[in-house]
């Protein structure tokens, strides 16, 4: 137990608020769609990194009459990774929770904000780790500027993207992107023409009809905000997708140990949320709320991706 003189009682996880945490989801995130959640059962884990010469090797599979198939030796690697822990703690006074309306507990309240805090560090990472340049071999990326970056009157995206698509190894099957960059691409000339038929000087396409013109699965945009000051300094907003856009290959039967897919996010556990008394919270004492997760987000076939670096001014 918490005692005035400053013993620390043990983080209880608390059902109730659990399911609040992995039930609550902020809709301008999309972190879990990008790099899909893959369950591991230890926080240190292994996966399977298999050589791009192996596979697309053109072994000889002809069968002589009397003879035996020939035998290909099928080689990978084992990386090791771990899983990181992410949470925060929010210190609520006792006097808050006996006073609170009946249905209103703060600590649910408490649980469902940090889980927002703890899913937008998730989300800044994830897409830092995606527009990563140095995550992509030389051949799938592009730094666009001046007349190619899409936000231009003489550019042209459907180029720009279909060529990348090319580069590949795996066709890519979802695109993402800014806020930013999605509302000069929508509008682009070029890509109204294409969607609409008409002149490309008014309107707007939608995400699906993007989608459909490039021949892919799914198009998904980031419009996040963070707060980039420093504490105590006047708010800096700064979306958190940028000016970027990122074409890759989506496997949604991938793991850690088989299947070729771009990137994961490999989580140990689930979400976790909970409580535990604390007697120097005010006069009275009051309960620590813990929100948190064990995650690492993994690039795991750059290969499949193709980066566009400012894709708009």
């Amino acid at each position: 137990m918490a005692t005035e003189t400053g013993t620390v009682a043990p983080f209880v996880t608390d059902p109730d608020l659990t399911a609040i945490s992995i039930g609550y989801r902020n809709p301008q995130f999309i972190a879990e769609q990008v790099l899909p959640t893959v369950p591991v059962m230890k926080k240190e884990f292994s996966y399977n990194a298999y050589p791009i010469a192996e596979s697309f090797r053109l072994p000889d599979t002809r069968v002589g009459r009397k003879s035996a198939p020939n035998m290909v030796e099928l080689t990978s690697t084992r990386e090791t990774e771990t899983c990181e822990d992410y949470g925060l703690d929010d210190g609520i006074p006792q006097d808050d929770i006996d006073q609170a309306p009946q249905g209103r507990d703060p600590r649910d309240r408490a649980t469902m904000q940090l889980t927002d805090y703890v899913a937008l560090g998730r989300e800044k990472e994830t897409a830092d780790l995606v527009f990563d340049a140095t995550q992509y071999p030389d051949d799938n990326k592009d730094t666009l500027s001046g007349s190619t970056q899409w936000s231009h009157a003489s550019s042209d995206p459907v180029a720009t993207v279909l060529a990348a698509m090319d580069a590949c190894l795996m066709r890519p099957s979802r695109m993402v992107l800014g806020q930013a960059v999605w509302t000069k691409l929508r509008t682009n000339a070029v890509i109204l023409k294409a969607v609409h038929g008409n002149l490309g000087d008014a309107g707007a396409a939608t995400r699906q009809q993007v989608a459909d013109l490039f021949e892919l699965q799914e198009l998904v945009v980031g419009a996040g905000w963070y707060n980039s000051a420093a504490p105590g300094q006047d708010p800096t907003l700064v979306r958190v997708w940028g000016k970027h856009a990122a074409l890759y290959y989506f496997n949604p039967l991938a793991d850690t140990q088989q299947g070729l897919t771009f990137g994961l996010n490999a989580q140990y556990g689930t979400k976790i949320a909970g409580t535990r008394p604390d007697g120097n919270i005010g006069l009275r004492g009051g309960q620590r709320v813990r929100v948190g997760e064990t995650r690492k987000g993994l690039i795991v076939a750059v290969q499949a991706g193709y980066l566009f670096e400012d894709a708009v001014a």
